[in-house]
């Protein structure tokens, strides 16, 4: 079996499965049954001190959006960070290391942003023996109202300024969680490198509001009547989190700073793009809050089983072998010509793919009075919409154009200089760059 032992920024954890900062690692309790379960570490909800007091909501504290056999897509939630006492927080952190020495505990912050607020609350938590600490630079709602959260987040002035502060004044790993709420998540994370920063974590919610109510007019979740936005997560915010942790891998100003994958991790194979990506673990919340601790143990199974089927012996054999092959889109091959083909023993007839094309395409595929559907190889441009809405897998595949062969539809012959694209006199990047 493939070893899934993890070595993230010197914290050991048998696997790479971590609990992300939320209501599941609010208190003992939950991260007990979470390593029970066979979680590799937890990220403990937001700490604070300082500043007003933090009082939750009584009454509806999430919204949701289902798919159609209402799976859930996104949980968009209204939570504060931890309203039990710090020092309650701090000694069962204490505890709960001390039972489990072999498991990750990070602690996840957020206090004004005044150097001696930091000074005062970072002693405090490196008693606990806590294996490192997060900055909570994400959190879209309530905190941010009171220049916290997502407010420093958005200014990598004040990121750079905090994070030398917990640099200074803690001397184990210092992450720094970065919000998506923002234009070019390059800016933080180079603010974040700037500062020190161990390693950054990404992407934390997104601001959002799931549903209004047509009959009381307030969004939801609905609290007397009002509404508020808040933190979007799950499933759905997974390709926005891809992305981001792309540019941060590939940007040459962030190189080889370590990356903590957060956003809609749902089973292993989003986990291994993750680490693809460039992660050197993963953090994972709603996930959990839907079916259990105990899904982590199918993607530990998951994971193993695809690292033993590709070779990998250890999750360093994969983390980043993606991020070489994230580029910008002016240096994709334009030589690259592929046509849509329909197997027609498995295709069912529902004329998906026909409607699609036909009212919102490129009219590439036709239907005789049978309901045989052919790919018309002449206008079709490879699109892979009739791939995306056939519901029935492999029915539909590209089939890449050998080079000499003419594109029927453009009348030229399909070249073979596929893999000097970027020096390619048809590359208009090239050409610019000459």
């Amino acid at each position: 079996m493939a070893d899934l032992t993890t070595d993230f920024l010197g914290i050991r954890s048998p696997n790479p499965f971590w609990l992300a900062s939320a209501p599941p690692t609010d208190k003992e309790y939950n991260v007990r049954r979470a390593f029970e379960a066979g979680w590799g570490g937890v990220v403990w909800k937001t700490l604070g001190e300082a500043g007003p007091p933090v009082v939750n909501v009584n009454g509806p504290r999430y919204g949701v959006i289902h798919g159609a056999d209402r799976r859930v897509l996104g949980i968009n939630n209204i939570e504060l960070i931890t309203d039990r006492p710090l020092e309650t927080n701090l000694e069962e952190i204490a505890r709960v290391k001390a039972d489990y020495p072999d498991r990750a505990i990070v602690v996840s912050l957020m206090v004004p942003c005044e150097e001696e607020a930091w000074k005062a609350i970072l002693p405090r938590v490196a008693e606990t023996g806590a294996d490192g600490i997060e900055l909570n630079f994400g959190c879209p709602h309530g905190m941010s109202e009171r220049g916290m959260g997502a407010a420093v987040g958005q200014v990598p002035e004040y990121i750079e300024m905090v994070t030398r502060w917990c640099k200074q004044y803690y001397d184990k790993p210092v992450i720094v969680k970065l919000t998506p709420n923002i234009t070019d998540i390059r800016h933080p994370a180079r603010a974040a490198h700037a500062g020190g920063a161990d390693a950054v974590s990404l992407i934390n919610t997104v601001s959002s509001i799931t549903s209004v109510n047509l009959d009381t007019f307030s969004p939801e979740p609905s609290i007397d009547g009002k509404g508020s936005h808040g933190g979007y997560c799950g499933p759905a915010v997974k390709p926005i989190a891809l992305n981001m942790v792309a540019e941060i891998a590939r940007d040459p100003r962030t190189a080889g700073l370590p990356i903590s994958g957060i956003g809609g991790v749902t089973t292993w194979r989003d986990a291994a793009e993750f680490m693809a990506l460039g992660c050197g673990n993963v953090q994972i919340c709603t996930a959990a809050m839907t079916y259990g601790f105990r899904i982590v143990q199918e993607m530990i199974d998951g994971l193993s089983r695809w690292m033993d089927s590709k070779g990998f012996e250890k999750t360093t054999d994969f983390i980043g072998r993606a991020v070489s092959n994230v580029t910008d889109w002016q240096y994709l091959n334009l030589n690259y010509i592929a046509k849509a083909r329909i197997d027609q023993e498995a295709c069912i007839k529902c004329g998906r793919c026909y409607a699609a094309c036909e009212d919102t395409s490129h009219q590439a595929i036709s239907m005789s009075a049978d309901r045989v559907f052919e790919v018309k190889d002449d206008e079709c441009v490879a699109c892979n919409l009739c791939i995306d809405v056939c519901p029935v897998e492999n029915c539909i595949t590209m089939e890449r154009l050998a080079p000499g062969t003419v594109d029927p539809r453009t009348g030229t012959v399909v070249e073979s200089d596929y893999a000097n694209w970027t020096t390619h006199p048809n590359n208009p990047a090239a050409t610019a760059a000459e």
